[in-house]
């Protein structure tokens, strides 16, 4: 009896391949990822366990567990940023459309497994990027934003205003967030195949100047009754922020954190860019 069921146990590893492992020359379909429990995924190759000590990241990539430390954006960064995304809400408040380029779109390369539909690994997506508030901020921003949010739009373009305003005060600048807006238990997108079998991404902002992100990625469940009270309050606030400014929407959207681990200039044009590492800083 006991030999009969290794044998099943044995078929059922091989049919369910686990979101923290993966087959490089496999085809994956979503009923072949067992990261999903009743209707939600668990990410399970990303451990944080020494983040609040000293900002360091346990990973499983390409197969095999590694440690990254995180870092800030510098000064020259923040600075692009935030005068686009306040140059943004200026051209909102004159009618005008947002420009393309810039801190919002966030080009996100991954890298993890075929899906059915594709001979290829590589995957490249636009994403909406913003900034996490720090775990001490997030729940009265939540509360601001649920305040307010029926206030009508221009109002709240001045409350989206006074958030870059503070800064540094408010945001976490080692993290970048955003949502993945189409997988669920009966689809996946190649982004999140990649992301929830290999947790890297590398994130590429069109504009001059110009930035890449080296990140290692979480990704939260909203239908997941596990998260933790920090986690949860990530998934309300980018959904809450998301839905503050296009609208409300029907259901929660997974959350997406892409932790910095090395930030470098790529702007064109510039002796001292061609793609340096600025952080960390070169020795």
């Amino acid at each position: 009896m006991k030999g009969k069921i290794l044998v099943v146990f044995s078929i059922l590893m091989l049919f369910f391949i686990s979101c923290s492992q993966k087959n490089v020359d496999k085809k994956y379909s979503v009923e072949e990822l067992d990261c999903w429990r009743d209707g939600y995924f668990v990410q399970e190759n990303v451990d944080m366990s020494k983040y609040d000590d000293n900002n360091i990241i346990r990973a499983k990539v390409n197969s095999e567990w590694q440690e990254y430390k995180t870092v800030e954006v510098p000064d020259e960064f923040i600075e692009w940023n935030w005068d686009a995304r306040l140059n943004t809400m200026e051209r909102f408040r004159n009618h005008q459309p947002p420009k393309w380029a810039g801190p919002h779109n966030g080009i996100v390369a991954t890298y993890g497994a075929m899906r059915k539909d594709s001979h290829f690994k590589l995957n490249n997506s636009v994403k909406g990027m913003g900034f996490l508030p720090k775990k001490e901020k997030i729940k009265e921003t939540i509360k601001m934003l649920k305040e307010t949010n029926d206030n009508p739009f221009p109002v709240k373009l001045d409350t989206l205003t006074s958030m870059y305003y503070q800064g540094q005060e408010l945001f976490d600048i080692n993290k970048q967030l955003s949502l993945e807006l189409y997988t669920n238990p009966n689809f996946i997108t190649q982004t999140f195949l990649n992301q929830i079998l290999n947790p890297v991404s590398t994130i590429v902002f069109l504009d001059i100047p110009c930035y890449k992100l080296k990140t290692v990625v979480q990704l939260f469940d909203p239908n997941n009754p596990n998260l933790t009270d920090y986690e949860k309050d990530i998934v309300e606030y980018v959904n809450l922020i998301h839905s503050y400014f296009h609208g409300k929407f029907s259901k929660e959207f997974i959350a997406v954190v892409y932790h910095i681990i090395e930030v470098y200039d790529n702007s064109p044009g510039s002796k001292e860019a061609k793609g340096t590492r600025i952080m960390p800083k070169l020795p």
